[in-house]
């Protein structure tokens, strides 16, 4: 089970940190990642972080303004959201993928938080 926290509404330029935690005790074997899903929009790919943490990932939109990084002894995965842009409007997901290393692409992701909402205002 996977809890996605710290959305909320942000003025443009500001910062958010989303956080994720894992009820996993297994969770260092999950690659993790974060997907967003803008109103009217598909889900896409914003950032994911290898296993250990060693290895990440950026969409191009996000690419120098956000940052993935998790902590396997407390089971969360995190994303540091700077320089927020109206764009960056949607609801936030994390999600955890078991077959593996690192991955982009959604079908490969196993388990899904519920999703937290990020408004940036202009």
């Amino acid at each position: 089970q996977l809890q996605a926290c710290g959305g909320g509404l942000v003025q443009a330029g500001g910062s958010l940190r989303l956080s994720c935690a894992a009820s996993k005790r297994t969770f260092s074997t999950y690659a993790m990642g974060w997907f967003r899903q803008a109103p009217g929009k598909e889900r896409e790919f914003v950032a994911a972080t290898s296993r250990s943490g060693g290895m990440t990932y950026y969409a191009d939109s996000v690419k120098g303004r956000f940052t993935i990084s998790r902590d396997n002894a407390k089971n969360t995965v995190y994303l540091q959201m700077d320089s927020l842009k109206p764009e960056d409007t949607a609801v936030y997901y994390c999600a955890a993928a078991s077959r593996v290393s690192i991955t982009t692409m959604a079908h490969e992701y196993d388990y899904w938080g519920q999703g937290t909402l990020v408004t940036v205002s202009s």
